[in-house]
């Protein structure tokens, strides 16, 4: 009686333990941010590549501009992040025009938010985020110097090794500035743009 109890008692145990060593043997699964161990997560990421805006705020405008987008975030495991970015727009894209001006503007703007980011298929991530903060059109005399802006954005990953992606990701940047000939008289009234943004580049991972 007590040999079957005995022998009842360690296939008991047996069976419990089975499922945790299948799962040992399986190969850890790497995500959106994962290293060669598996499990760790790196903190940090950059990026940088090739932008695109459009240019709503400029009165006339017939062409958005060329630039830069360059960011940094700081990643609270695998699926949050904090973001900030920098942007700078000075080349036109394609026949460019702004009716009854000369000017040649440009574009700067400052922006951070929280960002949520995951694996979706493969070697393919996705993330999404809120980005706040300031936004500068020079060259057509805008008002106020500085705006405030923000907007949503997102975008999709293809990872190269575990510490390099490619990017491409999309934005909706909103500002507003003063219309052209609207004077401090006329209370300089605000008037809302909205921007689309597009950006292509690679992502480093530390």
């Amino acid at each position: 009686m007590k040999r079957m109890l005995s022998v009842s008692i360690l296939a008991v145990i047996s069976a419990a333990l089975l499922p945790l060593a299948a799962t040992s043997q399986v190969s850890p699964t790497r995500g959106h941010h994962a290293t060669d161990t598996g499990d760790r997560t790196f903190k940090y990421e950059v990026y940088a590549g090739y932008a695109y805006t459009s240019l709503n705020q400029v009165n006339q405008s017939r062409y958005g501009l060329q630039g830069i987008n360059v960011s940094v975030t700081r990643d609270w495991g695998k699926y949050f992040g904090v973001t900030a970015e920098g942007d700078f727009f000075k080349f036109p894209f394609s026949n460019p025009v702004v009716l009854g001006s000369n000017a040649k503007p440009s574009v700067e703007s400052v922006l951070a938010g929280p960002v949520i980011h995951a694996a979706l298929y493969g070697k393919f991530s996705g993330f999404a985020h809120v980005l706040l903060g300031g936004e500068h059109t020079a060259g057509e005399s805008e008002t106020p110097n500085i705006s405030f802006a923000g907007g949503p954005g997102g975008g999709l990953e293809y990872s190269l090794s575990p510490r390099l992606s490619l990017r491409a990701s999309g934005d909706l940047i909103g500002a507003s500035f003063s219309l052209t000939g609207n004077t401090a008289e006329l209370g300089n009234s605000p008037h809302r743009t909205w921007d689309s943004r597009a950006s292509i580049g690679a992502v480093y991972r530390f």
